[in-house]
């Protein structure tokens, strides 16, 4: 799975949203302390902010098996959440599967990138994990967009239960998916022929997370079976369309199939719904959320 998010990483770059700062401010004021948090799954990005190049680390302990993945990549902005999240905490540590997302992370003097490997379901390499992350209790925030659906829930979500402070610790997920206003119907029709491509774990974001399993406590910001939703504005071009809906890994999956979803026929008909190639367009993403904390009866 790292591989083939791995060989979009050019179009996710260009194309995806920025998550807005008023989120993070969200987040943060529902911790009581802000010493560490952890961004997992970083994602692959664009930007610099102008230091230092990013620390990038191997995590001991872990073995290739795609199926127990447990650090997917996000389809953002390398560091772009990490370094947004280190304005209201003293440490983040951003971890993602993906080495080459994290060779374009963006530097950030309080943040250190790990890169986990795809992790096998040894006991043990997630007693490495934590210990990397700050031990037991360690951090107040735990941040993830747009990949949760692809781990091994059971697994990710006992990691978090261990690493999170209690009380207070607090664990936020997010995503969005075709829902993108004023053009949600093109984007329907154009979901509707991805769908024999996608992995059944994605059901999860085209559904808004709505069924997504969430054994957390809700904090105001979405809880389960109940997300909470939020806008995303972004400037986009026809290009940067194309150039997110390239980077879909159905998409992906069709044309390692042989099938090819935007070809010309197809890029031309998005063209004319768009309303022609030259036209920059202001969106508006439907992102959703869950977030919570430990549960006073979990172990």
């Amino acid at each position: 799975m790292a591989g083939l998010f791995t060989r979009q990483a050019a179009e996710y770059a260009a194309a995806r949203p920025v998550y807005p700062k008023d989120l993070f401010v969200k987040l943060a004021a529902l911790t009581a302390h802000h010493r560490a948090a952890w961004d997992v799954g970083t994602g692959n990005g664009q930007a610099a902010i102008g230091v230092s190049t990013p620390i990038l680390q191997l995590a001991p302990g872990f073995v290739s098996k795609p199926s127990q993945s447990l650090c997917l990549p996000t389809l953002t902005f390398t560091g772009t959440r990490a370094c947004k999240v280190a304005e209201h905490y003293d440490s983040v540590v951003a971890t993602d599967v993906s080495a080459e997302q994290l060779r374009r992370a963006l530097p950030h003097p309080k943040v250190r990138y790990l890169h986990t490997p795809d992790a096998g379901a040894a006991v043990p390499a997630y007693d490495d994990l934590v210990a990397a992350l700050g031990g037991e209790g360690s951090i107040d925030l735990i941040t993830e967009a747009e990949a949760v659906h692809w781990f091994d829930l059971p697994t990710f979500y006992g990691v978090a239960r261990r690493l999170l402070r209690k009380p207070g610790g607090v664990i936020a997920v997010w995503g969005y998916n075709y829902r993108v206003s004023p053009v949600e119907d093109m984007m329907a029709r154009f979901l509707h022929t991805t769908l024999p491509y996608w992995d059944s774990r994605a059901r999860y974001v085209i559904d808004g997370y709505r069924d997504l399993p969430f054994p957390f406590d809700g904090v105001g910001l979405g809880k389960k079976g109940e997300p909470a939703g939020f806008d995303m504005e972004h400037e986009m071009s026809f290009a940067g369309l194309v150039g997110m809906l390239t980077s879909w890994s159905a998409v992906a999956t069709a044309r390692q199939r042989g099938v090819d979803l935007l070809d010309e026929r197809a890029v031309r008909r998005l063209e004319e719904e768009w309303g022609g190639a030259s036209l920059v367009r202001r969106v508006t993403f439907k992102a959703f959320m869950l977030a919570g904390t430990v549960r006073a009866d979990d172990p």
